[in-house]
């Protein structure tokens, strides 16, 4: 399998020496999704980047989360549990790894789950679920970073569950 994805740039007669260019550009995706993207505002200020474009940084922890989420919604399936809702708020936090170098350190997947139907998984079957979707998940494979899972499971909309660590 090969995924592809293809980015463009262009100066636009600014100045580009001085390092005050824009950023901002685009990724392009097959079907013809447009995505546009530049450095976060936290790397490179204002107005050489576009707070509103998604980021790279960004982009990485949605990819981790999204992988997560779609091997989780396929095992629950397999074992008979039907899923209503997902939802996560995850985090990446940028720091030094262990070469000094800046890199995003660890991802935090804050998946909230709302399970319907006649069976709900219990505590240990949720935890068994986290933790084979994030030894299946191609992007989690493919980091170095920790990758930290809370998840807060509601099947009647109360029940949280403690942190599952897993990297």
């Amino acid at each position: 399998m090969q995924f592809e994805a293809k980015l463009e740039w262009q100066r636009n007669g600014q100045a580009f020496l001085d390092q005050k260019y824009s950023r901002a550009h685009e990724w392009i995706f097959d079907g013809g999704l447009r995505v546009p993207a530049s450095s976060s505002p936290l790397s490179v200020p204002l107005p050489m980047s576009v707070a509103d474009n998604i980021d790279p940084e960004e982009a990485l922890v949605a990819a981790a989360s999204s992988c997560h989420m779609l091997f989780f919604l396929s095992l629950a399936a397999k074992r008979g549990h039907t899923v209503e809702s997902y939802s996560d708020s995850a985090v990446g936090l940028l720091g030094k790894n262990a070469d000094g170098r800046m890199a995003l350190t660890n991802i935090t997947l804050r998946p909230q789950i709302v399970f319907g139907g006649e069976r709900w998984p219990d505590e240990d079957e949720i935890a068994a679920i986290h933790h084979e979707a994030h030894e299946k998940c191609y992007v989690a494979n493919s980091l170095k970073t920790e990758i930290t899972i809370e998840p807060a499971i509601e099947p009647d909309g109360s029940e949280e569950l403690p942190e599952q660590s897993l990297g």
